[in-house]
């Protein structure tokens, strides 16, 4: 075993919560580990005395397993039989610290913490069984729910200490002995998900299948744009369906409308049937809006204008303008258009308000959002709110915007009875938070070899601050570090910049947020500087990535954030994303020669702390086009699942398909025009079934982030392997609205 040297009680403080600004680690007052005989130094782990140990996960299961991840990680380090373990899931609670499962941030975020929690519990057992033996606690270990004494071989199980090891004083934080690598039973090995036999059996708990006494369902009609409220609607109608009981209004947003509900009128009924046939015969007519004028073609003429001048500076390194003079210039402008969501299984809710409580069940990504929105909507104290988290049929970010909660609040409020409120698909298409549309242009001083010596980039996009603020026009540094302000490469002069940009619908976080634009156009911006010299893309990109270094972007006038991760702790490594990069080309046989129609394409991004590289094989004939194969590699810190890294590397891979080739959402007169997959297609089995290779590289480093970085490099690696097949060059989104076979 190996104590963690660096981590004073300082560390400690900050992830247990005893600093105002960490999370709250369960001890009492007093420093007793629990007031009953149950062992409970932590709010995330109880062991009773008949032997179950009780580990709380306080994030929301869509698919990633992190249900199953976390609590393997506390029983690792408390040496359990996951036999003995039982995981429940938390509700909604500040005492968890930060429950808002998206950001790819679950592990690296609660890694260490939940560490900390087992060997905080597996010190006590040492010392209790140590005291019954009456030797030094230094030569006890723990393995399969025993403490075991390395010289004599004696062993006890877990459940025969408890009573003795709850009276225990609590250690302090250098005392506690964390497992080498080389002593870990699940950490880097991985257990099956917990959830899996229920999901396959149908025994599983989503959203949809909650089911209380006297519940009605509601679907609930809104404004087609942004901000209108309804002028009239048909009260009388509706309540002919057989099954519909009430027409209830929910008032509009007040701005900015962030997670409210976005308000309209709702028809209750027996089951959901009858109340999506009620809502067809509402009629309703609506009022104006600011945005009833939004065209998104429209708009991104306007975009790309805009990126056609001067912007705020973002980041500045040398001098571009002096530099570019006498160089020889390469431009290319690049737009990406608003994404959905658009989980399997819709938004949807469960509310019982009853006696000035209100508890849900909801498929939330962030039950504390949804905890504080429905106590606003309700105007009572979030205290008094209860969130049940049930899994998800996906999020992707969706479902950490919980305005579809406080729907199910506010009718519950008012009918006095339980309430599930339902979205349809064209509901989720037509009224969700959307990836915002982007314009960016980029230009490149070339040296007489071809390569950049100077370097400009801009970009516009509503920003996700819309959501929360009135007036916003500028993105955030937060969305200029994902893939933007942070570019890591080795040029001597480098300027960016970001134009101003209104939102006209309600713009979210999609899987990997604006990371999506940013790298579908640099990334082909450098296929374009790669091809234009001659030089093979890969040879190219090592290049421009340049000597292994670590960047001080603050050192260049960017204000990055790092995803809210320590950059001390997890720096901008061009060592790693090279490694990545060569790693992926060499799974992919990159260079060798191909068939005629058919091509290879390579991209490389850092996002969410992590690396990953993508190189796609494609296959063309006339209009028609397949992708082959995808190379991934994948250099996260320490792999602490490695199937559910490899499983969400196959999926992002999947999601990254239904983007490129066919993402759009389009507006005209304020108005989504899709409504469902017809009109708006995702990636189906026949889209979607290249051989994928996934590369783990084995590392040390802290564990970073997963469930998004796969994303962004696929897209620009697409295109640039389409270009090697045909010629043509893709610099708008998706890829389904060009003709390959086009002269």
């Amino acid at each position: 075993m190996n104590t963690i040297a660096s981590f004073s009680r300082r560390d400690f403080l900050r992830l247990s919560g005893m600093t105002c600004s960490g999370l709250i680690l369960g001890f009492s007052a007093k420093g007793d580990t629990s007031s009953s005989e149950n062992l409970s130094p932590d709010i995330f782990l109880t062991l009773e005395p008949g032997g179950a140990i009780q580990i709380y996960a306080h994030r929301s299961e869509m698919g990633t397993g992190i249900r199953t991840v976390l609590p393997m990680v506390v029983a690792d380090e408390l040496g359990a039989d996951w036999e003995d373990v039982d995981i429940k899931q938390a509700t909604g609670d500040k005492k968890f610290g930060s429950q808002n499962t998206d950001g790819s941030r679950s592990i690296w975020k609660f890694f260490d913490r939940m560490r900390t929690a087992g060997a905080t519990a597996g010190f006590l057992l040492n010392q209790a069984a140590a005291a019954r033996w009456n030797v030094d606690p230094g030569t006890c270990q723990r393995n399969a729910s025993h403490v075991i004494h390395k010289e004599s071989g004696k062993r006890i199980a877990f459940k025969e200490l408890v009573v003795e090891a709850a009276k225990l004083p609590l250690p302090e934080a250098d005392e506690l002995v964390f497992k080498s690598p080389a002593e870990r039973t699940y950490i880097g090995k991985g257990k099956k998900v917990v959830d899996f036999a229920d999901m396959v059996s149908g025994k599983a708990v989503f959203g949809a299948d909650v089911r209380l006494p006297s519940m009605l369902f509601a679907v609930v009609e809104r404004s087609p744009v942004l901000g209108a409220t309804w002028k009239d609607f048909d009260e009388e109608a509706p309540l002919t369906v057989n099954g519909v009981s009430q027409i209830v209004t929910i008032a509009p947003f007040k701005a900015p409308h962030a997670f409210q509900a976005l308000g309209g009128i709702a028809v209750l009924a027996d089951h959901t049937y009858a109340a999506i046939k009620g809502r067809e015969k509402l009629k309703t007519q609506w009022g104006t809006s600011e945005h009833d004028t939004y065209d998104s073609d429209a708009y991104r003429d306007e975009l790309m204008a805009t990126v056609e001048k001067e912007g705020v500076v973002v980041r500045q390194k040398g001098d571009y303008k002096e530099a570019v003079k006498g160089l020889k210039i390469h431009s290319a402008s690049y737009y990406a258009p608003h994404l959905l969501h658009q989980p399997m299984e819709p938004p949807v809710a469960t509310a019982d308000f009853k006696d000035g409580r209100c508890i849900v069940w909801a498929p939330t990504q962030n039950p504390q959002a949804a905890q504080d929105v429905v106590a606003a909507a309700l105007k009572i104290p979030a205290s008094q709110v209860t969130v049940h988290v049930t899994l998800l049929g996906g999020g992707f970010g969706r479902k950490s915007k919980p305005d579809y909660v406080a729907e199910a609040a506010l009718l519950s409020q008012k009918v006095g009875r339980p309430v599930q409120v339902v979205w349809t698909r064209e509901d989720d298409i037509q009224h969700d938070y959307f990836h915002s549309v982007a314009a960016l242009k980029l230009e490149a001083g070339l040296d007489k070899n071809g390569y950049p010596e100077a370097w400009r980039m801009r970009t516009a996009f509503p920003s996700i601050s819309s959501t929360f603020a009135k007036g916003v026009v500028q993105a955030s540094a937060g969305e200029m570090g994902m893939g933007f302000s942070d570019l890591p490469f080795d040029v001597p002069n480098i300027l960016c910049e970001n134009g101003p940009a209104s939102a006209h619908v309600r713009i979210g976080w999609l899987r990997s947020v604006a990371n999506i634009q940013h790298a579908f156009a640099i990334h082909s911006f450098v296929d374009e500087l790669a091809a234009r010299a001659g030089i093979d893309p890969l040879t190219y990109l090592n290049r421009v990535i340049g000597r292994d270094r670590k960047i001080d972007l603050k050192a260049e006038g960017a204000e990055y954030s790092n995803y809210g991760a320590p950059i001390e702790k997890y720096p901008v490594d061009t060592a790693r994303l090279k490694h990545v990069l060569n790693t992926a080309a060499r799974s992919a046989d990159w260079g060798r020669p191909l068939p005629a129609g058919q091509g290879q394409g390579i991209a490389v991004h850092r996002s969410f702390v992590s690396y990953i590289a993508i190189a796609v094989r494609v296959r063309v004939l006339g209009r028609k086009m397949w992708i082959e194969q995808v190379d991934l590699a994948i250099d996260c810190g320490l792999a602490v699942h490695p199937e559910r890294i490899r499983s969400q590397m196959e999926g992002s891979v999947v999601f990254g398909i239904s983007l490129a080739m066919m993402g759009k959402a389009t507006m005209k007169k304020g108005a989504v025009e899709q409504s469902n997959f017809h009109d708006a297609p995702v990636a189906r089995i026949t889209d979607a079934k290249p051989k994928i290779n996934v590369s783990l590289i084995q590392s040390d480093a802290p564990p970073g982030g997963v469930g998004e970085p796969g994303v962004p490099p696929f897209a620009p690696a697409l295109c640039n392997a389409l270009f090697a097949a045909t010629g043509k060059r893709i610099r708008s989104l998706p890829i389904n609205e060009y003709d390959l076979a086009e002269a």
